[in-house]
């Protein structure tokens, strides 16, 4: 592309569409005269960086078509009516779609945290490299710290610190998907390691029914909020691999934008197993109650994730952002 006959072809267009943008009131013709040239200075900037990048035509074409868009479009604040899209279909709706690659992400952690945890229990030598016996002992007996350890705070301020360090984690999972999912794996390990740890040491003790007890109230909703962020951030880094028929950054975009959603969504879900956890796990409830709460919330997820968000996956939600709060897609070639 000739860049200097491209521009002087279009000048004229560019400073039209500016002289539009400046004025207050548009009369019909004017009104659809601005849309048109939007929609060609777009066009033509994604010529530019395509075939023939400069920085300065770039940017003054960028901030021109940023300022129409913003005139076409108009302006919107959030409001109800975005939540309650939010909850009730753009979130659930990612959740289901990346459900090919949290539920075996799931499954094979769990399977990875039962195995370490056998192998723990049934080898002391392998406890004795873990910890010395009367750390050992101390951690797992009546009373030892790994049944103080939920009762050791206030229950809110736990409750707290709990969620906190959870929805740090399932953000990480998120975003480091895109390095290709290898930082995901190691974050996954490193909870599956920490599991696998406690279940093998409380199992050789003979006290693998109060170990239960203590992690299943709040941590059958807590690990599979990990394993969807975990699933989502696996996705978004095959993305960068496969990104199917979209282009490289338009597939990342989209994806990476869901991605988002399902942060926020999971904080919302961490907040629930972190009350949970600081309330329930250390009250003084039956075992079976405490369970059964645990398993009442975790059917209650993922019947709100296959009912609402694989029906608005079926007709079409991708938890992307809604159509006119993206930036337009734009032709590559004239």
């Amino acid at each position: 592309m000739d860049l200097d006959v491209f521009v002087s072809a279009h000048r004229a267009e560019w400073d039209r569409l500016d002289a539009l943008l400046r004025r207050r009131r548009l009369t019909g013709a004017e009104a659809d005269e601005l849309v048109a040239l939007y929609q060609r200075a777009a066009t033509h900037l994604s010529l530019i960086r395509s075939s023939a990048p400069d920085p300065r035509l770039t940017g003054r074409l960028s901030r021109l078509v940023a300022r129409a868009r913003s005139t076409v479009t108009g302006t919107r604040r959030a409001s109800w009516r975005d939540v309650t899209r939010f909850l009730g279909r753009s979130f659930p709706a990612a959740v289901y779609r990346t459900r090919h690659w949290w539920v075996p992400t799931a499954l094979v952690s769990t399977a990875v945290a039962v195995l370490l945890g056998w192998w723990i229990g049934t080898h002391p030598e392998v406890q004795s490299a873990v910890a010395a016996p009367g750390r050992l002992r101390e951690l797992t007996r009546p009373g030892g710290q790994y049944e103080t350890y939920y009762s050791s705070h206030p229950a809110t301020a736990f409750a707290a610190q709990v969620w906190t360090n959870n929805a740090q984690a399932a953000t990480l999972c998120l975003v480091l998907g895109v390095f290709l999912g290898l930082p995901v794996l190691l974050i996954l390990l490193e909870n599956m390691l920490n599991l696998g740890v406690g279940f093998g040491l409380m199992s050789a003790a003979g006290r693998l029914d109060t170990f239960l007890g203590l992690v299943l109230p709040h941590g059958l909703l807590e690990l599979t909020a990990v394993f969807v962020a975990a699933g989502t951030g696996l996705r978004l880094g095959w993305t960068v691999v496969d990104p199917g028929p979209r282009t490289r950054r338009a597939a990342l975009a989209e994806e990476g934008r869901a991605a988002v959603g399902v942060a926020i969504g999971l904080a919302l879900v961490l907040f629930v197993s972190g009350a949970v956890e600081g309330f329930v796990t250390p009250s003084g409830l039956p075992t079976w109650a405490r369970i059964g709460i645990g398993v009442v919330v975790e059917l209650a997820f993922l019947a709100y994730v296959y009912v609402l968000g694989g029906r608005a996956a079926r007709a079409g939600e991708t938890g992307d952002l809604e159509a006119a709060d993206r930036s337009a897609s734009v032709p590559t070639a004239a």
